[in-house]
């Protein structure tokens, strides 16, 4: 589930359709949440739809730390790459805003934390000296998403949180636990999907 301040807009011709706010997210809010009706397949269902829906789902699917693809049904399936992404996933089924989002600005993850399968060539972006996304990302960066998170963690109690009702009790427990600094932040590397195992 996306946050509801969002909408779906054409960005351009080269990045086609993205989420855009249409109000100010702050710094920690829940940008998206894993929900019941976001779809799961396992890699022998994704391998079943042969060749006709690979690159649909090969386009709008993540792989979870399991090697399940997941299809988001809402416009989340738009969120576009940045290296210098506004969200970062967590190691608990939602993202949070790892900076204020104004309005008009679009939501974006670093597709490094999504366990691509294949490389792929993205924009330079002032700020980073990544031009590549490669599936092991997440071997490499966890360190500066962790960081960045648990700054963002530190806002999680202050802001209003509209998908938290999406989240099971305890994790929302958790996470509140973690923004007052009385619990350990799980590593986003715990979303690692390792294809060799």
């Amino acid at each position: 589930m996306i946050h509801p301040d969002t909408e779906l807009r054409f960005i351009s011709p080269k990045i086609g359709f993205g989420v855009v706010a249409t109000k100010l997210i702050p710094k920690g809010t829940i940008t998206w949440a894993l929900d019941k009706l976001d779809r799961v397949f396992s890699e022998a269902e994704l391998a079943a739809f042969g060749n006709l829906y690979q690159e649909i789902l090969d386009t709008y699917c993540y792989r979870d730390h399991n090697g399940n693809s997941i299809l988001c049904w809402d416009h989340a399936r738009f969120v576009n790459h940045s290296f210098n992404s506004s969200c970062i996933t967590t190691a608990y089924d939602y993202e949070l805003a790892v900076r204020d989002i104004l309005p008009g600005e679009q939501l974006t993850d670093d597709y490094g934390y999504l366990n691509i399968n294949e490389p792929f060539d993205a924009e330079a972006e002032v700020g980073s000296l990544r031009s590549r996304v490669m599936p092991d990302d997440l071997l490499r960066y966890h360190g500066e998403w962790d960081t960045k998170l648990l700054t963002a963690f530190g806002n999680f109690n202050k802001v209003a949180q509209p998908l938290s009702k999406f989240l099971s009790k305890e994790t929302l427990e958790k996470s509140k636990l973690i923004a007052d600094g009385k619990q350990k932040m799980d590593s986003i590397l715990n979303c690692y999907f390792d294809p060799k195992k």
